[in-house]
């Protein structure tokens, strides 16, 4: 049997050269590349059959890695181990084209089996599961591009108001920083809680982070 070729991308590297230590006991399989990032990883993508892959790296998410290691290797596989439990993760992984995602508390020797599962190209997620994490990443997505919508409706003085909370302002301060009148902060806040669907300030703040549209120094 031929030896499987691996790929071990993960920013912590303790675990990653425990991995590859257990990795490089085993007859049929071998670890040809360790990265701890992204970029690292891309310079390294070219004759790997299954990438062992980190989504949380110290220079991005590593679902953007997922479509460059398949398309460097197309016969391959993609195989997403991760500390986070997050599923939305997980589904936007699957539907970068991963071929199966595990838990870092895995234990190693299931991860192995994972490798050599995917090396016999079984697959490691059942067919339920992967149509339930392809709709849990459609469904993001489109609460997502709803989130973006809403904000768009916002005025450039009611996205000033939004970055003012972030700021930790109150009325008062809004005020004298924009130069309106107190009255007039509340009714744009009032405005921007209705566009944004959201029943409380708190909110209106937690979704403008989220977004990502917003900067909390």
């Amino acid at each position: 049997m031929s030896t499987v070729k691996v790929m071990l991308v993960d920013d912590h590297s303790a675990f990653r050269q425990a991995l590859a230590f257990v990795i490089g006991r085993e007859a049929d399989v071998e670890v040809v590349a360790q990265a701890g990032s992204i970029g690292e990883a891309r310079r390294s993508l070219a004759g790997v059959d299954v990438a062992v892959v980190d989504l949380n790296l110290s220079d991005g998410d590593g679902v953007t890695l997922i479509p460059n290691l398949r398309s460097a290797n197309p016969s391959g596989a993609v195989l997403v181990l991760s500390g986070t439990a997050d599923r939305v993760h997980f589904a936007r992984a699957v539907e970068a084209g991963a071929a199966g995602v595990l838990h870092k508390t895995t234990p190693l020797n299931d991860i192995l089996d994972a490798i050599r599962q995917l090396r016999d190209g079984k697959p490691l997620l059942s067919t339920a599961e992967v149509i339930e994490l392809l709709r849990l990443a459609g469904s993001r997505r489109e609460r997502d591009r709803d989130a973006t919508q809403a904000y768009a409706k916002l005025t450039a003085r009611e996205r000033d108001m939004l970055q003012g909370l972030a700021d930790g302002l109150g009325d008062k301060d809004l005020a004298e920083r924009y130069s309106l009148s107190v009255d007039t902060v509340r009714t744009h806040m009032v405005n921007l809680l209705r566009k944004l669907g959201v029943g409380s300030r708190l909110q209106a703040l937690l979704f403008a982070v989220r977004l990502g549209v917003i900067t909390i120094e």
